[in-house]
């Protein structure tokens, strides 16, 4: 059982976003006065958990982020998220390892702590997942038949921040290997993955209609 280790929170914010349909990068969206990445940040800080703090954002605003967050160690990201965790890694001297999602600014503090508990308590991998409310249907290549229902009892909604230990993650960023999160990297060394429950404000902003909701809620917590 793991009991104590230093904690570092990487956060990718090097993405533009396209979807979201801005100029800026995603990251760097204001969200009722203050951009996601700090939110993230912000989040992470208040958690009481995080050690050392390791943000990656486009080469050209390092400078600027750098005065921004003082409080954060600041690299260049890279084209692929996965390359920016990599970059992120490299300036991470710690026992633990979170990896956030700057777009999942409004995530509670709590949701931090409760994934670094899960690995002081002795898991490898642990993520945060939520139920998932809709039916799901598998369908075809098409895109317009259905070939059958998905039983939702076994599903989850993963969300960030996800832990590891620092050791694994490393391994699992070395062999590589297509993934849609720093998790499925893990999985597929065959290192078993923990779940802790999620939380509905941990939820990605994507889309204008994400961040429509993200400020809806920004003003009910006013």
């Amino acid at each position: 059982m793991l009991t104590g280790g230093s904690v570092a929170a990487l956060i990718p914010a090097a993405g533009m976003g396209v979807r979201l349909g801005r100029q800026t990068p995603k990251a760097f969206v204001e969200l009722a006065g203050r951009t996601l990445l700090r939110r993230s940040v912000d989040a992470a800080l208040a958690s009481g958990v995080v050690d050392r703090l390791v943000v990656m954002v486009p080469p050209d605003l390092v400078d600027r982020t750098r005065t921004e967050l003082p409080e954060a160690v600041v690299v260049a990201g890279g084209a692929e998220r996965s390359d920016s965790v990599r970059a992120g890694l490299a300036a991470a001297d710690t026992d633990l390892v979170l990896v956030h999602d700057a777009a999942r600014a409004l995530t509670p503090p709590r949701l931090f702590a409760a994934v670094v508990q899960a690995l002081r308590d002795g898991a490898p991998a642990v993520v945060p997942g939520l139920p998932v409310a809709d039916t799901l249907k598998r369908v075809g290549s098409d895109g317009d038949r259905v070939l059958g229902t998905v039983d939702r009892s076994e599903l989850r909604a993963v969300q960030t921040p996800q832990g590891f230990t620092a050791p694994i993650l490393r391994r699992a960023h070395e062999r590589g290997g297509d993934a849609t999160d720093d998790a499925g990297l893990v999985e597929a060394l065959g290192v078993p993955v923990h779940v802790v429950p999620g939380d509905d404000e941990a939820f990605k902003i994507t889309t204008p209609f994400d961040l429509r909701i993200a400020r809806l809620l920004c003003r009910e917590q006013d």
